[in-house]
């Protein structure tokens, strides 16, 4: 069995971690860091403790209404997508422990549009 890197646990939860394949099992939200643990195999697990945490995205959809996905950029090892049943709960809960600053809006659909026009105008005046 892992050990945890929290001594207060805040929150667990049914989530599914974006690691290649899809990983179920659950998110724990404590006072060290964020754990996901894999429900079937013991030794896929995830611990970002908050001072390794960048940016927490969050893909926000229906003008808030419903959030899919959300993602921790941390500052070394990149970033890792997870899913979960009450997004807004784990949300909260972590921006207990991090700069709400550090929490962002990933951008919609029709954003990334307009930056993929955007950048062919600006391609077709230097040329």
């Amino acid at each position: 069995m892992v050990q945890s890197i929290n001594t207060k646990v805040d929150l667990v939860i049914d989530a599914t971690a974006f690691t290649g394949l899809t990983d179920y099992g659950k998110i724990m939200i404590g006072d060290q860091g964020f754990e996901f643990y894999n429900a079937r195999d013991k030794r896929k697990f995830i611990q970002i403790p908050w001072e390794e945490v960048d940016q927490v995205i969050a893909s926000v959809m229906f003008k808030g209404k419903w959030i899919p996905r959300y993602a921790i950029k941390t500052k070394k090892n990149g970033s890792f997508t997870f899913s979960s049943k009450e997004p807004k709960k784990v949300l909260r809960a972590i921006r207990e422990y991090v700069d709400p600053a550090h929490m962002v809006q990933s951008l919609s659909f029709w954003d990334i549009i307009k930056r993929a026009f955007k950048s062919k105008g600006n391609k077709k005046k230097s040329s």
